[in-house]
Protein backbone atom coordinates (compact mmCIF):
# COMPACT_ATOMS: atom_id res chain seq x y z
CA UNK A 1 0.00 0.00 0.00
CA UNK A 2 2.26 2.03 0.77
CA UNK A 3 4.47 1.92 -2.48
CA UNK A 4 0.85 2.62 -3.86
CA UNK A 5 -0.32 5.58 -2.24
CA UNK A 6 1.95 8.40 -3.12
CA UNK A 7 -0.69 11.59 -3.06
CA UNK A 8 -3.82 12.13 -0.33
CA UNK A 9 -5.78 11.44 -3.49
CA UNK A 10 -4.36 7.93 -3.81
CA UNK A 11 -5.89 6.78 -0.75
CA UNK A 12 -9.38 6.38 -2.58
CA UNK A 13 -7.97 5.81 -5.54
CA UNK A 14 -6.09 2.88 -4.40
CA UNK A 15 -9.26 1.58 -1.92
CA UNK A 16 -12.10 2.80 -4.49
CA UNK A 17 -10.39 -0.26 -6.97
CA UNK A 18 -9.18 -2.43 -4.05
CA UNK A 19 -12.22 -2.79 -1.90
CA UNK A 20 -15.29 -0.38 -3.32
CA UNK A 21 -17.76 -2.27 -1.58
CA UNK A 22 -16.13 -2.05 2.02
CA UNK A 23 -17.59 0.84 4.55
CA UNK A 24 -15.01 3.57 4.21
CA UNK A 25 -17.11 6.20 6.52
CA UNK A 26 -20.33 5.76 8.37
CA UNK A 27 -21.53 8.87 9.41
CA UNK A 28 -25.41 9.93 10.63
CA UNK A 29 -26.74 6.28 9.27
CA UNK A 30 -25.10 6.74 6.01
CA UNK A 31 -22.75 4.55 4.79
CA UNK A 32 -20.20 5.44 2.39
CA UNK A 33 -18.21 2.89 0.34
CA UNK A 34 -14.70 3.27 -0.69
CA UNK A 35 -15.73 2.83 -4.33
CA UNK A 36 -18.24 5.59 -3.91
CA UNK A 37 -16.25 8.13 -1.54
CA UNK A 38 -13.87 7.71 -5.12
CA UNK A 39 -16.54 8.51 -7.40
CA UNK A 40 -17.16 11.58 -4.94
CA UNK A 41 -13.96 12.92 -4.66
CA UNK A 42 -13.77 12.85 -8.73
CA UNK A 43 -17.12 14.49 -8.74
CA UNK A 44 -15.96 17.05 -6.46
CA UNK A 45 -12.44 17.68 -8.14
CA UNK A 46 -13.94 18.23 -11.52
CA UNK A 47 -16.50 20.73 -9.93
CA UNK A 48 -13.41 22.78 -8.53
CA UNK A 49 -11.72 22.84 -11.56
CA UNK A 50 -15.11 24.09 -13.60
CA UNK A 51 -15.00 26.92 -10.82
CA UNK A 52 -11.41 27.84 -12.00
CA UNK A 53 -9.73 26.93 -9.02
CA UNK A 54 -6.27 26.16 -10.15
CA UNK A 55 -3.82 23.70 -8.66
CA UNK A 56 -2.37 24.74 -4.95
CA UNK A 57 -5.03 27.55 -4.78
CA UNK A 58 -6.98 27.73 -1.48
CA UNK A 59 -10.66 26.53 -0.76
CA UNK A 60 -12.39 26.58 2.74
CA UNK A 61 -14.79 24.53 4.95
CA UNK A 62 -16.61 26.00 7.55
CA UNK A 63 -18.97 23.30 9.46
CA UNK A 64 -18.73 20.62 11.97
CA UNK A 65 -17.63 16.76 10.97
CA UNK A 66 -19.25 14.81 8.32
CA UNK A 67 -18.81 12.61 5.77
CA UNK A 68 -19.31 15.32 3.11
CA UNK A 69 -16.02 16.88 4.26
CA UNK A 70 -13.85 14.12 3.24
CA UNK A 71 -15.46 14.07 -0.03
CA UNK A 72 -14.51 17.69 0.04
CA UNK A 73 -11.12 16.89 0.92
CA UNK A 74 -10.00 14.08 -1.61
CA UNK A 75 -12.06 15.93 -4.16
CA UNK A 76 -9.61 18.69 -3.28
CA UNK A 77 -6.71 16.25 -3.65
CA UNK A 78 -7.34 14.91 -6.87
CA UNK A 79 -7.82 18.53 -8.05
CA UNK A 80 -4.55 19.35 -6.15
CA UNK A 81 -6.25 22.03 -4.28
CA UNK A 82 -5.48 23.08 -0.91
CA UNK A 83 -8.14 22.50 1.63
CA UNK A 84 -8.27 24.74 4.37
CA UNK A 85 -11.00 23.92 7.55
CA UNK A 86 -11.57 26.83 9.73
CA UNK A 87 -12.75 26.45 13.47
CA UNK A 88 -16.06 26.75 13.79
CA UNK A 89 -16.12 27.74 17.04
CA UNK A 90 -14.35 31.29 16.02
CA UNK A 91 -16.02 34.58 15.96
CA UNK A 92 -16.91 36.05 13.02
CA UNK A 93 -14.18 38.61 12.81
CA UNK A 94 -11.28 35.35 13.35
CA UNK A 95 -13.25 33.49 10.45
CA UNK A 96 -13.06 36.34 8.18
CA UNK A 97 -9.14 36.44 8.77
CA UNK A 98 -8.12 33.12 8.32
CA UNK A 99 -10.39 32.91 5.18
CA UNK A 100 -9.09 35.73 3.70
CA UNK A 101 -5.43 34.88 4.88
CA UNK A 102 -5.94 31.61 2.90
CA UNK A 103 -6.78 33.45 -0.37
CA UNK A 104 -9.83 31.27 -0.15
CA UNK A 105 -11.78 31.28 -3.71
CA UNK A 106 -14.53 28.76 -2.43
CA UNK A 107 -15.86 28.52 0.66
CA UNK A 108 -17.78 25.64 1.80
CA UNK A 109 -20.02 26.59 4.52
CA UNK A 110 -22.45 24.20 6.69
CA UNK A 111 -25.95 25.58 7.29
CA UNK A 112 -25.30 25.55 10.95
CA UNK A 113 -23.27 28.74 9.85
CA UNK A 114 -24.86 30.51 7.59
CA UNK A 115 -25.19 33.36 10.05
CA UNK A 116 -21.95 33.54 10.42
CA UNK A 117 -20.90 34.20 7.08
CA UNK A 118 -23.75 36.28 6.20
CA UNK A 119 -22.59 38.70 8.90
CA UNK A 120 -19.05 38.88 6.93
CA UNK A 121 -19.44 37.90 3.16
CA UNK A 122 -18.79 41.16 1.41
CA UNK A 123 -15.46 41.39 3.83
CA UNK A 124 -14.74 38.03 2.34
CA UNK A 125 -11.90 39.31 -0.46
CA UNK A 126 -11.20 36.56 -2.54
CA UNK A 127 -13.99 34.20 -1.91
CA UNK A 128 -15.53 34.27 -5.39
CA UNK A 129 -18.62 31.23 -4.78
CA UNK A 130 -20.20 30.23 -1.92
CA UNK A 131 -21.25 26.84 -2.06
CA UNK A 132 -24.30 25.56 0.90
CA UNK A 133 -22.83 21.83 2.40
CA UNK A 134 -26.56 21.03 3.41
CA UNK A 135 -30.08 22.82 3.66
CA UNK A 136 -31.38 25.53 1.61
CA UNK A 137 -29.94 28.82 0.91
CA UNK A 138 -31.61 31.56 -0.62
CA UNK A 139 -28.26 32.52 -2.69
CA UNK A 140 -26.27 29.69 -2.06
CA UNK A 141 -25.97 26.22 -4.73
CA UNK A 142 -26.16 23.45 -3.03
CA UNK A 143 -22.85 21.25 -2.73
CA UNK A 144 -25.09 17.96 -4.02
CA UNK A 145 -26.73 20.29 -7.16
CA UNK A 146 -23.04 21.61 -7.92
CA UNK A 147 -20.75 18.43 -8.18
CA UNK A 148 -24.28 16.83 -9.75
CA UNK A 149 -23.17 18.23 -12.60
CA UNK A 150 -20.01 17.04 -13.04
CA UNK A 151 -18.78 13.17 -14.22
CA UNK A 152 -17.09 10.77 -11.70
CA UNK A 153 -14.18 10.75 -13.89
CA UNK A 154 -10.65 11.03 -12.09
CA UNK A 155 -9.55 14.55 -13.71
CA UNK A 156 -5.80 12.37 -13.13
CA UNK A 157 -4.02 15.98 -12.51
CA UNK A 158 -0.43 15.78 -11.79
CA UNK A 159 0.57 15.85 -8.21
CA UNK A 160 4.15 16.24 -6.65
CA UNK A 161 4.95 15.13 -3.03
CA UNK A 162 5.83 18.59 -2.01
CA UNK A 163 2.99 19.81 -3.42
CA UNK A 164 0.86 21.22 -0.39
CA UNK A 165 -2.39 19.31 0.55
CA UNK A 166 -4.23 20.81 3.44
CA UNK A 167 -3.41 23.97 5.35
CA UNK A 168 -4.43 24.61 9.39
CA UNK A 169 -4.16 27.40 11.22
CA UNK A 170 -2.58 26.71 14.32
CA UNK A 171 -0.27 28.05 17.07
CA UNK A 172 0.81 31.49 17.71
CA UNK A 173 1.24 33.42 20.80
CA UNK A 174 1.79 37.19 19.38
CA UNK A 175 -0.22 38.16 16.82
CA UNK A 176 -2.62 35.91 14.53
CA UNK A 177 -2.70 32.53 13.81
CA UNK A 178 -0.09 30.96 11.43
CA UNK A 179 -1.27 28.29 7.98
CA UNK A 180 0.79 25.44 8.54
CA UNK A 181 1.38 23.96 5.04
CA UNK A 182 0.90 20.11 5.14
CA UNK A 183 2.66 18.12 2.09
CA UNK A 184 1.77 15.04 0.54
CA UNK A 185 5.11 13.76 1.66
CA UNK A 186 4.66 14.95 5.13
CA UNK A 187 1.25 12.63 5.03
CA UNK A 188 3.15 9.61 2.84
CA UNK A 189 6.11 9.37 4.80
CA UNK A 190 4.09 9.41 8.10
CA UNK A 191 0.86 6.94 7.41
CA UNK A 192 3.06 3.74 6.66
CA UNK A 193 4.44 3.13 10.63
CA UNK A 194 1.63 5.31 12.24
CA UNK A 195 -1.60 3.21 11.00
CA UNK A 196 0.19 -0.14 12.27
CA UNK A 197 1.45 1.62 15.34
CA UNK A 198 -2.87 2.69 15.64
CA UNK A 199 -4.08 -0.98 14.79
CA UNK A 200 -5.88 0.49 11.93
CA UNK A 201 -6.05 -2.35 9.28
CA UNK A 202 -8.51 -2.79 6.54
CA UNK A 203 -12.21 -3.10 7.89
CA UNK A 204 -11.40 -2.66 11.83
CA UNK A 205 -13.66 0.04 12.95
CA UNK A 206 -12.03 3.28 13.81
CA UNK A 207 -13.73 6.54 15.49
CA UNK A 208 -13.39 9.77 14.18
CA UNK A 209 -14.75 12.39 17.27
CA UNK A 210 -12.14 15.52 16.65
CA UNK A 211 -12.87 18.57 14.87
CA UNK A 212 -11.60 18.38 11.47
CA UNK A 213 -10.12 22.31 11.94
CA UNK A 214 -7.62 20.29 14.01
CA UNK A 215 -4.99 17.68 12.98
CA UNK A 216 -6.20 15.17 15.13
CA UNK A 217 -9.25 15.51 13.44
CA UNK A 218 -9.00 15.26 10.03
CA UNK A 219 -5.42 13.73 10.54
CA UNK A 220 -6.41 11.03 12.52
CA UNK A 221 -9.91 10.53 9.77
CA UNK A 222 -6.56 10.63 7.24
CA UNK A 223 -5.04 7.73 8.95
CA UNK A 224 -7.87 5.55 9.46
CA UNK A 225 -8.94 5.94 5.46
CA UNK A 226 -5.50 5.02 4.33
CA UNK A 227 -5.29 2.05 6.31
CA UNK A 228 -8.98 0.79 4.59
CA UNK A 229 -10.50 0.63 7.90
CA UNK A 230 -14.06 1.15 8.62
CA UNK A 231 -14.34 4.91 10.24
CA UNK A 232 -17.45 6.18 12.56
CA UNK A 233 -17.63 9.94 11.95
CA UNK A 234 -19.65 11.85 14.17
CA UNK A 235 -20.63 15.42 14.43
CA UNK A 236 -19.67 16.56 17.79
CA UNK A 237 -18.85 14.59 20.56
CA UNK A 238 -21.27 13.86 22.76
CA UNK A 239 -20.56 11.60 25.97
CA UNK A 240 -24.06 9.67 26.38
CA UNK A 241 -23.32 8.99 22.10
CA UNK A 242 -20.28 7.82 21.73
CA UNK A 243 -20.51 5.35 24.32
CA UNK A 244 -23.76 3.82 22.67
CA UNK A 245 -21.48 3.94 19.25
CA UNK A 246 -18.29 2.20 21.14
CA UNK A 247 -21.17 -0.46 22.11
CA UNK A 248 -23.66 -0.73 18.78
CA UNK A 249 -20.58 -0.31 16.12
CA UNK A 250 -17.92 -2.25 18.61
CA UNK A 251 -15.36 0.13 18.04
CA UNK A 252 -12.07 -1.08 17.99
CA UNK A 253 -9.48 2.21 17.98
CA UNK A 254 -10.19 5.51 18.55
CA UNK A 255 -8.07 8.65 18.97
CA UNK A 256 -9.12 11.26 22.38
CA UNK A 257 -7.86 14.01 24.22
CA UNK A 258 -7.92 14.23 27.78
CA UNK A 259 -10.61 15.99 28.35
CA UNK A 260 -12.59 13.57 26.47
CA UNK A 261 -11.59 10.52 28.73
CA UNK A 262 -12.48 12.27 31.06
CA UNK A 263 -16.44 13.64 30.20
CA UNK A 264 -16.46 9.50 29.22
CA UNK A 265 -15.29 8.26 32.71
CA UNK A 266 -18.16 11.02 34.12
CA UNK A 267 -21.07 9.81 31.66
CA UNK A 268 -23.57 7.86 34.11
CA UNK A 269 -23.86 4.95 31.17
CA UNK A 270 -20.31 4.24 31.07
CA UNK A 271 -21.03 1.47 34.08
CA UNK A 272 -23.42 -0.36 31.85
CA UNK A 273 -22.08 0.30 28.60
CA UNK A 274 -20.01 -3.30 26.81
CA UNK A 275 -16.78 -2.02 26.34
CA UNK A 276 -15.59 -4.67 25.21
CA UNK A 277 -14.61 -4.86 21.95
CA UNK A 278 -11.69 -1.60 22.20
CA UNK A 279 -8.31 -2.55 21.68
CA UNK A 280 -6.84 0.69 21.67
CA UNK A 281 -7.49 4.64 23.26
CA UNK A 282 -4.61 7.10 21.50
CA UNK A 283 -4.35 9.88 23.32
CA UNK A 284 -2.84 13.41 22.67
CA UNK A 285 -3.36 17.04 22.11
CA UNK A 286 -2.52 18.09 25.67
CA UNK A 287 -0.83 16.23 29.03
CA UNK A 288 -3.10 13.75 30.59
CA UNK A 289 -3.20 13.92 34.47
CA UNK A 290 -1.71 10.89 35.68
CA UNK A 291 -4.70 9.99 37.88
CA UNK A 292 -7.31 10.31 36.00
CA UNK A 293 -5.01 8.27 33.29
CA UNK A 294 -5.67 5.42 35.99
CA UNK A 295 -8.95 5.79 36.54
CA UNK A 296 -9.09 5.17 32.57
CA UNK A 297 -7.03 1.93 32.91
CA UNK A 298 -9.38 0.81 35.06
CA UNK A 299 -12.48 1.48 33.46
CA UNK A 300 -11.75 0.52 29.57
CA UNK A 301 -10.38 -3.23 28.82
CA UNK A 302 -7.77 -1.88 26.06
CA UNK A 303 -4.35 -0.34 25.66
CA UNK A 304 -3.71 3.20 26.36
CA UNK A 305 -0.82 4.98 23.87
CA UNK A 306 0.32 8.56 24.58
CA UNK A 307 1.37 10.48 21.25
CA UNK A 308 2.80 13.74 21.00
CA UNK A 309 3.46 16.00 18.08
CA UNK A 310 1.99 19.62 17.10
CA UNK A 311 0.16 20.62 13.58
CA UNK A 312 3.73 21.31 12.20
CA UNK A 313 4.63 17.43 12.77
CA UNK A 314 1.84 16.31 10.93
CA UNK A 315 0.81 15.15 14.04
CA UNK A 316 2.77 12.18 16.15
CA UNK A 317 6.05 12.08 16.47
CA UNK A 318 6.21 10.39 20.02
CA UNK A 319 4.60 7.42 21.49
CA UNK A 320 4.34 6.18 25.27
CA UNK A 321 3.43 2.10 23.84
CA UNK A 322 0.69 0.60 25.64
CA UNK A 323 3.36 -1.47 27.73
CA UNK A 324 4.82 1.22 29.44
CA UNK A 325 1.59 2.62 30.66
CA UNK A 326 2.19 0.18 34.28
CA UNK A 327 -0.18 2.26 36.96
CA UNK A 328 3.02 1.22 39.15
CA UNK A 329 4.93 3.31 37.44
CA UNK A 330 3.52 7.09 37.60
CA UNK A 331 7.11 8.47 36.66
CA UNK A 332 6.91 6.92 33.00
CA UNK A 333 3.18 7.96 32.88
CA UNK A 334 4.16 11.31 32.79
CA UNK A 335 6.49 10.86 29.81
CA UNK A 336 5.09 10.89 25.98
CA UNK A 337 6.95 8.19 24.90
CA UNK A 338 10.48 8.02 22.89
CA UNK A 339 10.76 9.06 18.60
CA UNK A 340 9.48 7.10 16.56
CA UNK A 341 10.53 5.75 12.86
CA UNK A 342 11.98 8.86 11.00
CA UNK A 343 11.99 11.16 13.91
CA UNK A 344 14.81 12.57 15.61
CA UNK A 345 14.80 14.48 18.93
CA UNK A 346 17.18 16.55 20.12
CA UNK A 347 16.69 19.30 23.96
CA UNK A 348 18.16 22.78 22.77
CA UNK A 349 19.53 25.50 25.29
CA UNK A 350 19.43 28.88 25.50
CA UNK A 351 23.11 28.85 23.84
CA UNK A 352 21.99 26.72 20.88
CA UNK A 353 23.64 23.75 22.29
CA UNK A 354 22.49 20.34 23.15
CA UNK A 355 21.25 19.49 26.80
CA UNK A 356 22.44 16.38 28.42
CA UNK A 357 19.80 13.78 29.82
CA UNK A 358 17.58 15.12 32.60
CA UNK A 359 18.33 19.01 31.32
CA UNK A 360 15.10 21.25 30.42
CA UNK A 361 15.84 22.97 27.30
CA UNK A 362 13.52 23.44 24.01
CA UNK A 363 12.33 20.47 21.98
CA UNK A 364 13.67 20.52 18.25
CA UNK A 365 12.38 17.92 15.87
CA UNK A 366 13.65 16.61 12.49
CA UNK A 367 11.78 14.62 10.23
CA UNK A 368 10.15 14.13 6.78
CA UNK A 369 6.75 14.84 8.93
CA UNK A 370 8.03 18.96 9.31
CA UNK A 371 5.65 20.86 7.76
CA UNK A 372 6.27 22.77 4.29
CA UNK A 373 6.30 26.13 5.88
CA UNK A 374 4.07 28.77 7.38
CA UNK A 375 1.53 30.01 4.54
CA UNK A 376 2.86 33.32 3.20
CA UNK A 377 5.14 33.79 6.16
CA UNK A 378 9.16 33.04 5.14
CA UNK A 379 10.56 34.77 8.47
CA UNK A 380 8.16 33.16 10.39
CA UNK A 381 9.14 29.48 8.71
CA UNK A 382 12.96 30.59 9.22
CA UNK A 383 12.62 31.17 13.03
CA UNK A 384 10.85 27.99 13.55
CA UNK A 385 12.80 25.52 10.68
CA UNK A 386 16.68 26.00 11.26
CA UNK A 387 18.77 23.47 9.61
CA UNK A 388 16.41 21.28 9.46
CA UNK A 389 14.77 21.47 12.66
CA UNK A 390 11.71 22.39 13.64
CA UNK A 391 11.70 24.18 17.40
CA UNK A 392 8.36 23.56 18.77
CA UNK A 393 7.93 26.09 21.30
CA UNK A 394 7.85 23.38 24.12
CA UNK A 395 9.96 22.92 26.70
CA UNK A 396 10.75 19.61 28.15
CA UNK A 397 13.72 17.28 28.62
CA UNK A 398 15.31 13.73 27.84
CA UNK A 399 15.59 10.79 30.40
CA UNK A 400 18.83 8.69 29.54
CA UNK A 401 16.47 6.01 27.64
CA UNK A 402 15.62 8.22 25.22
CA UNK A 403 11.48 8.91 26.62
CA UNK A 404 10.54 12.75 26.21
CA UNK A 405 9.16 14.53 29.60
CA UNK A 406 7.08 17.80 28.49
CA UNK A 407 7.79 20.64 31.51
CA UNK A 408 6.64 23.67 29.94
CA UNK A 409 5.46 26.12 27.36
CA UNK A 410 8.36 28.02 25.88
CA UNK A 411 5.36 29.85 23.89
CA UNK A 412 3.40 30.43 26.65
CA UNK A 413 0.35 28.43 24.74
CA UNK A 414 -3.05 27.51 27.22
CA UNK A 415 -4.15 23.96 26.10
CA UNK A 416 -7.83 23.66 27.45
CA UNK A 417 -9.49 20.78 26.50
CA UNK A 418 -7.60 19.85 23.37
CA UNK A 419 -7.74 23.51 22.11
CA UNK A 420 -4.44 25.81 21.36
CA UNK A 421 -5.35 29.27 22.98
CA UNK A 422 -3.17 32.31 22.33
CA UNK A 423 -3.35 34.43 25.28
CA UNK A 424 -1.95 37.79 22.79
CA UNK A 425 -5.34 37.40 21.68
CA UNK A 426 -7.64 37.37 24.16
CA UNK A 427 -5.01 39.91 26.06
CA UNK A 428 -6.08 42.13 22.76
CA UNK A 429 -9.56 41.22 23.68
CA UNK A 430 -9.46 42.70 27.27
CA UNK A 431 -6.85 45.44 26.66
CA UNK A 432 -9.63 47.63 25.15
CA UNK A 433 -11.48 48.03 27.75
CA UNK A 434 -11.70 51.37 29.52
CA UNK A 435 -11.02 50.23 32.74
CA UNK A 436 -7.58 47.82 31.82
CA UNK A 437 -4.69 49.35 32.39
CA UNK A 438 -2.45 46.10 31.92
CA UNK A 439 -3.10 42.66 31.73
CA UNK A 440 -1.55 39.21 31.33
CA UNK A 441 -3.49 35.79 30.29
CA UNK A 442 -2.07 32.79 31.38
CA UNK A 443 -3.31 28.78 31.71
CA UNK A 444 -3.70 27.46 35.19
CA UNK A 445 -4.85 24.07 36.67
CA UNK A 446 -8.12 23.23 35.54
CA UNK A 447 -9.25 19.16 36.30
CA UNK A 448 -12.28 18.97 33.62
CA UNK A 449 -10.07 21.29 30.88
CA UNK A 450 -6.72 20.32 31.42
CA UNK A 451 -6.17 24.06 31.53
CA UNK A 452 -8.31 27.09 31.78
CA UNK A 453 -7.76 30.61 30.84
CA UNK A 454 -7.21 32.74 33.59
CA UNK A 455 -6.49 36.89 33.12
CA UNK A 456 -4.55 38.79 35.65
CA UNK A 457 -5.84 42.27 35.26
CA UNK A 458 -4.51 45.89 36.32
CA UNK A 459 -7.63 48.05 36.60
CA UNK A 460 -7.12 52.30 35.85
CA UNK A 461 -7.11 54.50 38.40
CA UNK A 462 -10.65 55.04 39.94
CA UNK A 463 -11.94 52.66 37.63
CA UNK A 464 -14.50 50.51 38.53
CA UNK A 465 -15.06 46.54 36.99
CA UNK A 466 -16.01 43.38 37.68
CA UNK A 467 -14.85 40.07 36.34
CA UNK A 468 -17.95 39.12 34.41
CA UNK A 469 -18.47 42.85 33.01
CA UNK A 470 -14.88 41.98 31.62
CA UNK A 471 -15.76 38.15 30.36
CA UNK A 472 -18.67 39.80 28.60
CA UNK A 473 -16.50 42.37 26.63
CA UNK A 474 -14.65 39.87 25.52
CA UNK A 475 -17.60 38.00 24.47
CA UNK A 476 -17.54 40.17 21.70
CA UNK A 477 -14.95 39.72 20.30
CA UNK A 478 -13.19 36.72 20.42
CA UNK A 479 -14.57 32.56 20.50
CA UNK A 480 -16.36 31.66 23.62
CA UNK A 481 -13.64 28.78 24.39
CA UNK A 482 -10.91 31.79 24.40
CA UNK A 483 -12.83 33.79 26.74
CA UNK A 484 -11.05 34.00 30.45
CA UNK A 485 -12.47 31.31 32.87
CA UNK A 486 -11.30 33.70 36.11
CA UNK A 487 -10.27 36.92 36.53
CA UNK A 488 -7.81 37.96 39.11
CA UNK A 489 -7.18 41.46 40.13
CA UNK A 490 -3.59 42.93 41.01
CA UNK A 491 -2.08 46.04 41.62
CA UNK A 492 0.66 45.61 39.01
CA UNK A 493 1.97 42.66 36.89
CA UNK A 494 5.73 41.40 37.16
CA UNK A 495 7.91 42.66 34.43
CA UNK A 496 11.74 42.21 33.81
CA UNK A 497 13.86 45.23 33.17
CA UNK A 498 12.64 45.36 29.10
CA UNK A 499 9.05 45.53 30.25
CA UNK A 500 8.66 41.94 29.36
CA UNK A 501 5.76 40.29 31.17
CA UNK A 502 7.30 37.32 33.52
CA UNK A 503 4.57 34.95 32.98
CA UNK A 504 6.16 31.90 34.94
CA UNK A 505 6.33 34.24 37.83
CA UNK A 506 2.47 34.69 37.73
CA UNK A 507 1.58 31.26 37.36
CA UNK A 508 3.92 30.12 40.21
CA UNK A 509 1.50 31.01 42.20
CA UNK A 510 -1.15 28.48 41.05
CA UNK A 511 1.59 25.63 39.62
CA UNK A 512 3.46 25.52 42.81
CA UNK A 513 2.19 22.02 44.06
CA UNK A 514 2.44 20.70 40.61
CA UNK A 515 5.76 18.86 39.26
CA UNK A 516 5.05 20.42 35.91
CA UNK A 517 3.46 23.69 34.39
CA UNK A 518 1.74 21.60 32.08
CA UNK A 519 -2.00 19.73 33.36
Amino acid sequence: MAVEIACLADIVRVHGARQPESAAIIYAGRTTSYGALDRAASRTANALIAAGVRPQRRIAHLDKSSDVFFELLFGAAKANVVMVSVNWRLAPPEVVQIVNDADAEVLFVGSEFFPVIEKVRDELSKVRRIVALDGIHPEWEAFSAWVAREAPIDPGLPIEPGDTAVQFYTSGTTGLPKGAELTNRNFTAMLPHWTREWLLAPGVPNLVCLPMFHIGGAGWGIAGLYAGATNHVVREFIPSQILETIQRERLQVMLLVPAMILFLLQAPQIGETDLSSLRLIVYGAAPIPAELLKQAMAIFPCGFQQVYGLTETTGAITVLPPEDHDPGDPGKLLSCGYAQEGVELRIVGDDGRDMEPGKVGEIAVRSVQVMGGYWKLPEATARAVQSDWFFTGDAGYLDDKGYLFIYDRVKDMIVSGGENIYPAEVESALFGHPAVADVAVIGVPDDRWGESVKAVVVKKSGSQVTPGELIGWARERIAGYKLPKSIDFVEALPRNPTGKILKRELRKTYWDDRERQVN
